[in-house]
């Protein structure tokens, strides 16, 4: 039977999609919790190794990619996923000997290990599944001409202690142990290149003592043709050495870069909220530094210094008076470095500070230059900037200067040590005790000792550098994730019940309460409305809702789910947000609206642009979809990336749909457009609208009114307004004139308030108050702005617009009512 041929009666999977199958299925067999959609959601199509490698370490597994060899099929830990040559996959699940081949090999038990191991592979059949069909027995040809010859080797792991591990030099430990071949390969090379120079002093001694005294010319040309080759083989092991560290490194800096980025995304909101941008992007930076302080400077100066205890068995052999000379200098050179250490360090982190500083100035000046040159305080900042840049240049002015202090004393010492051997070894050359080809050897391998201590006493200091760097870094890498993955409930598709159960948060321990004690139920498909004056914790009872933060008191549930235990992913890709300011990215207009499923087709993103008003100007830009918008949007206007905000959010056919101050910043058309489909874009959901224009929420199931932290009305419009003292009957009187519960709806001189409580404003899709039709000739949507007029013909519009020049020229001599708040929006 071969694989290759699968049963007609099983139709295949798409091949996009075989990669997670396989690893839903391994995932099985390891009773470990996947989601596919979700998977799908974060990596998109699964196509390479590459990205089942990342999707398989974000459900828990430890996976590695390892090329098959025929002789170690039978030692493969299984099961395992592997590549056909078509570019599907599937799961490689056991492995046994054919009956016929079983004698074989209990014959071959007796033979040495490699020859069992070929005859065990010549007998072997391989299990394998392909997605959505049913087990198939494969010969271990038909397996090898079946692949590619690689698989996906995956074993769990808990990787839950890994996210409380401190930050420290073991996190750099699996990527040292995973390139141990090629660092062993550096160790070789440095081996022999100890042993090269170690020849270069022997040489020297003979030309003093065996050619100069007996003019050896012979002698001598022996000597220079091995001194040149034992030159050459120098260099070129250099050469090959630095060459495998710098390979090696940079396969570390892709694996741990990668790793720390990882994390960065994975870290909570709270985090980047108490952070400057400049601050986290210099500290990401010194992952550089720390890296090329183990791979390069540690390692290779290390292995000197090791390498030094041959050549001070040499010494001895040569002179135990002048060894001892050398000897006592090392005690010396690391009493220079303790001296040295405390201050350099403060220098070294006043340095960091203050270039971190400069870093968060610049990136802070840049994103807002648009209002540096709107205010024209250019000067100002440029003396700003000319005042911290010389903190910096000071700061590390004084650090080269420490630095350079204990460079100069480590070398003055150096200089002692060669006085005093040229001077005892003068002595005893004198004394016959030495040659002097022998002290010239001596002072050559003093010098190949003394070189990598005076190193090592360096890399003391860049010790003290590195410190500083693993302090700033671990404030990243010592800050716990969210936890997202194998650990976390993964959330089903969601109906979009919400509830806020006494609830209570802060942005920071020191900071006061930004909501207290606030309980809230939605119903699936509810549609609720969310004012209040601001600060009084609208937007962040969404942002809790998204589990963008995590409540101080009390619990917040999605379909009776408690999100504190639940997977992040799985639930934000289920919430649809659009904010008062959405970010674009420098990508094409495509990708910004495809920006949570990069592998949907063009007719789905389509479809998202035209119920969010987009499509048609989309059209209309030089290479429509394809047109790159340029960094955070700069090519387009603010209706327009708003509108592609909306269509991205809409993409994924989110559950829960949250509008934060959505439409504020669209013009008429691109608003009347988005109100003609808010019916069709809110159907089947739970939208959850934030709004200070009551015209936005007055056709919402319910309107809930958020004061200094705490929901202080809840219900419908028509309910709301029957309060004469109620905070929403105020905001409405602020934005709307009268109420319509107040003496003949009349303005503050008795003019008739022409607006109607059924104007057009509103959301269409929300249910209308019990015993409240909504008016017929209200169109459906959001108004375009609160002072537009509800009369459905030109002559109300008129007087209406008449009326409303009364109210709001009178407006400001009308008193809050009391116990209505003051100052709201």
């Amino acid at each position: 039977m071969h694989a290759s041929s699968p049963s007609a009666s099983a139709a295949p999977a798409a091949p996009a999609d075989d990669a997670l199958q396989c690893l839903e299925l391994v995932a099985q067999l390891h009773h470990m919790p996947l989601d596919r959609a979700q998977l799908r959601h974060q990596f998109g199509a699964v196509a390479d190794v590459r990205t089942l490698l990342l999707a398989a370490q974000a459900v828990g597994f430890k996976a590695r990619r390892h090329r098959l060899r025929p002789e170690r099929l039978p030692f493969i830990p299984l099961p395992a996923i592997c590549p056909a040559a078509d570019g599907r996959f599937f799961v490689w699940a056991r492995t046994a000997l054919a009956p016929a081949a079983s004698a074989q090999a209990e014959q071959a038990t007796a033979a040495p290990p490699g020859l069992a191991g070929a005859a065990g592979a010549a007998g072997l059949r391989m299990l394998v599944q392909w997605p959505g069909q049913a087990p198939q027995v494969l010969t271990q040809q038909e397996f090898l001409a079946l692949g590619t010859g690689e698989a996906v080797l995956l074993t769990s792991r808990a990787s839950y202690a890994g996210e409380l591990a401190r930050f420290d030099f073991s996190w750099f430990i699996p990527a040292l142990v995973k390139y141990r071949g090629l660092l062993g390969e550096v160790l070789l090379v440095s081996l022999v290149l100890q042993l090269v120079a170690l020849v270069t002093p022997l040489f020297f001694q003979v030309v003093m003592d065996k050619v100069l005294v007996n003019h050896a010319m012979q002698t001598l040309n022996v000597v220079a043709v091995g001194l040149l080759l034992a030159t050459v083989f120098e260099v070129l092991l250099g050469a090959i050495r630095t060459y495998v560290v710098a390979h090696t490194s940079s396969k570390m800096d892709v694996e741990l870069g990668a790793r720390l980025f990882r994390h960065l995304l994975g870290l909570p909101m709270a985090y980047f909220q108490s952070r400057r941008v400049g601050d986290s992007v210099a500290r990401v930076r010194e992952l550089e530094s720390i890296r090329a302080f183990l791979t390069s400077q540690a390692m290779t100066v290390l292995l000197d210094g090791l390498f030094s205890v041959v050549f001070l068995a040499v010494m001895l052999w040569y002179s135990v008076d002048l060894t001892l000379v050398v000897l006592a200098s090392i005690p010396v050179y690391f009493l220079l470095s303790l001296f040295f250490t405390p201050i350099l360090r403060a220098r070294l982190n006043e340095k960091f500070n203050r270039g971190a500083e400069n870093q968060a100035f610049l990136v802070e000046s840049i994103a807002g230059v648009n209002t540096i040159k709107a205010m024209a305080v250019e000067p100002r900042w440029q003396e700003r900037w000319d005042r911290q840049l010389a903190g910096y240049v000071s700061a590390s002015l004084s650090t080269a200067n420490i630095a350079n202090l204990a460079g100069n004393s480590v070398m003055l010492v150096s200089k002692l040590v060669t006085v005093g051997i040229l001077w005892i070894g003068a002595r005893q050359v004198l004394q016959g005790q030495l040659t002097v080809g022998q002290l010239i050897a001596f002072n050559m391998l003093a010098g190949q000792v003394a070189a990598p201590i005076i190193r090592l006493a360096q890399l003391w200091n860049d010790f003290q550098q590195v410190g500083i760097s693993m302090v700033r870094l671990g404030d990243i890498l010592n800050t716990p994730t969210e936890l997202a993955g194998a650990q976390r409930t993964r959330l089903p598709r969601l109906a979009g019940a919400i509830e806020f159960d006494q609830v209570s948060f802060r942005y920071r321990p020191d900071a006061a309460q930004v909501l207290r004690g606030v309980s809230l139920k939605v119903a699936p498909g509810e549609v609720i409305g969310i004012v209040g004056r601001s600060g009084s914790g609208k937007s962040t009872l969404t942002r809790l809702a998204q589990r963008l933060y995590v409540p101080e008191r009390g619990r917040v549930l999605v379909d009776g789910q408690d999100i504190a235990i639940a997977d992040t992913a799985s639930l934000r890709h289920q919430i649809g947000v659009v904010l008062q300011e959405n970010v674009l990215f420098n990508r094409s207009v495509r990708e910004n609206i495809a920006l949570a499923d990069p592998a949907c087709p063009i007719e789905a993103v389509m479809a998202a642009a035209r119920l969010a008003g987009a499509h048609d100007f989309i059209c209309e830009l030089p290479e429509g979809y394809d047109t790159q918008v340029g960094e955070h949007g700069a090519n387009l206007s603010g209706g327009q990336r708003q509108r592609i905000a909306i269509a991205r959010a809409l993409l994924g056919d989110p559950r829960v749909l949250i509008f934060d101050e959505a439409t504020s910043a669209l013009d008429y058309e691109s608003e009347r457009i988005i109100q003609d489909n808010m019916q069709q874009i809110c159907q089947g959901r739970t939208v959850l609208i934030i709004a200070h224009r009551l015209s936005a929420v007055r056709h919402a199931d319910r309107i809930v009114v958020m004061e200094r932290g705490e929901i202080a009305e809840i219900g419908p419009h028509e309910q709301l307004l029957q309060n004469p003292q109620g905070i929403y009957t105020h905001l409405y009187r602020l934005q709307q004139g009268p109420a319509p519960g107040d003496k003949a709806s009349a303005g503050p001189d008795g003019v008739p308030d022409a607006r109607s409580d059924d104007g057009p404003g509103g959301l269409p899709g929300a249910r209308p108050a019990a015993g409240k039709a909504a008016p017929a000739s209200a169109p459906p949507g959001l108004p375009p702005n609160e002072t537009e007029s509800t009369a459905t013909n030109a002559s109300e519009n008129a007087a209406a617009q008449a009326a409303q020049r009364v109210v709001v020229l009178r407006r400001g001599n009308s008193a809050p009512p009391p116990g209505g708040p003051e100052g709201a929006p």
